[in-house]
Order: structure tokens, then sequence, then C-alpha cells
């Protein structure tokens, strides 16, 4: 077993995705048991976000894998170092991008990655929650980053420069390499009915390609299940949080991880040049964020 110490219970504003998500998650998962003991190989970061990432480097400068709430640190910056040290170090940080880890996205990869919609030009994404408390740091941050991972993941394409507009939707317009594009609606509606408080009301994905469009709901596969108190969808197999464990376990056995910092250095990347094209009124370049945030 692979013992994991939790450490912090703070999210974006009133969340709590330790006590909520990533503890039950650890209780459920075969390969790990909670401990409250130093000498634990995991340990679970979910602290206020101006305190993540030297909390993080403290972890990996003492040799243990990590865990990290998302976002994994406050900028590009910090991820990077948090990145390099990981290397440094020898241990696996795993940032909790767990949306592309969902049954109908791991498939949608596989089937861009075989060619089955010919070369992809275009994917447009919709990623919408309705009600719940607004992030005190924005929406762009706290929700922008999972759909911006997801694309990435998606094409396997760098991003070369970012539009963006905001108000109660952030639409950000993405240049990939090979002139590939793709455009991102995100942000937080009012609630709905028959959808729990911050749940996903749209999770959706058109990729266009030079032979066909493949069109994802990302909110399958699972059931939608209505009792006395509360409205949802209850997956069908492992939720992507109980996958992000899978990915994480993987990674302390072998060394490396299919999901890591760079993973949120890009993601973050983006999203700074999102707030940058928002504040400025013009499309940004990747390379003059990297020197920004440098």
């Amino acid at each position: 077993m692979i013992r994991v110490r939790l450490l912090g219970e703070a999210g974006m504003g009133t969340q709590n995705h330790q006590r909520d998500m990533y503890r039950p998650a650890f209780d459920r998962h075969p390969a790990f048991t909670i401990v409250d003991d130093e000498d634990a190989e995991v340990v679970s970061v979910a602290l206020p976000l101006p305190e993540r990432a030297g909390a993080i480097e403290r972890e990996i400068r003492a040799g243990r894998h990590v865990l990290a709430d998302k976002p994994l640190a406050a900028t590009a910056a910090e991820c990077e170092r948090l990145a390099e040290l990981a290397d440094e170090h020898g241990v696996v940080v795993v940032p909790a991008h767990h949306q592309r880890l969902g049954g109908a996205l791991r498939s949608a990869k596989a089937a861009v990655r075989a060619g089955r919609v010919g070369l992809p030009w275009n994917v447009q994404c919709d990623f919408i929650v309705a009600g719940g408390d607004p992030a005190p740091f924005g929406e762009l941050l706290n929700l922008g980053l999972y759909p911006i991972d997801v694309v990435c993941d998606l094409l396997g394409l760098a991003v070369e420069k970012v539009r963006a507009t905001g108000g109660p939707f952030t639409t950000l317009q993405l240049d990939h390499e090979r002139g590939v594009t793709s455009t991102i609606v995100v942000g937080r509606g009012p609630q709905v009915h028959g959808v729990a408080p911050a749940g996903l009301l749209l999770h959706r994905y058109r990729i266009s390609g030079s032979h066909g469009v493949l069109v994802v709901d990302a909110l399958r596969p699972a059931l939608q299940v209505h009792t006395a108190g509360s409205a949802g969808p209850a997956w069908i197999g492992p939720g992507t949080v109980d996958t992000l464990l899978d990915v994480l376990a993987a990674g302390v056995r072998t060394g490396r991880a299919e999901l890591g910092p760079r993973d949120a250095v890009r993601a973050q990347r983006v999203v700074e040049a999102a707030q940058q094209s928002i504040t400025e009124g013009r499309g940004v370049k990747l390379d003059a964020v990297r020197q920004l945030s440098a």
C-alpha cells in the first residue's frame, strides 16, 4: 500500500476538494492508505493558492510524491520551478487535471491520434458550470484550466497565440502549431434545475478534421440519478478523480506519470495569455507571456 498524507483543505473560494474529492477517492482506491505520518510517500496538497507552491516545493525537496489540487501554483513561472525541482529530485507531481481522464475524452484522444478524423484543423469546446460560488481568483483560472488542458492533450500541439474576451463567459481562441485552431467557452452560469450546485452543465467538444467530425459529450458515460435531496450524474465505472489516482499510483511505482507539472505549465501559460489578452484587447503570443512570467 502507498501511504498518503493529506495536507490542507482549501480550494478556490468555498471549495474543499480534499474533503469532497480526494479523501473519498483515496479511501476507495486499493493502492493507497491515508496516514498522519511524515514518512508518507505521497502528500495530497490542497492548501490556499498563495501557499500552495511553497508547500509543494518543500514536499518535493523532502523526496515525497505529490498530488496537487489545481491550479498547481498561482503562476506559470512557479509551475515551471516545481517541474524543474520534480525532475531534480526524482519525484512525481500530479496536478489534478482530472477532466481529461474521462472515458469519452480518452476515447476521443485515441481516435484523433489514430487519424479517425484525418488531420484535425479545429476544436470547439463548451465548459459551463451551473451555479455554485464564484471563485475569488476568477473562473478562467478556476475552470478554464480543465478545457485548456483537454484541448492541448487531444491535439498534442503547442499553443502559439491566444485571443480572449471576458464577460459572464470567457471565450478563448487559440492558435496551435500547424495552423490548427480551437475555441473554448468557459464560465459559471445560474443554477439549473436538475444539476447539482457547481455541477457541470455542459462539457462537450466538436473536433473537425480533413476527413470527418467527432462530437464528444464528456459528461458520458454516466447515468442521471435523481434522489429526494439531489440530482446529478453517476459515472458508469470509475470517475475521473478515481482515474487520477490510478495515474498517481502508476507514477509512484514507475517514476513517471502520464500527467505532470509541465501539463500545468502549459495550461497556466494559456490562462496568463488569455488574461493579458482581455486586459489589452489584442491577441497575445505565448513567447511574450513567457517573458512576462519568467
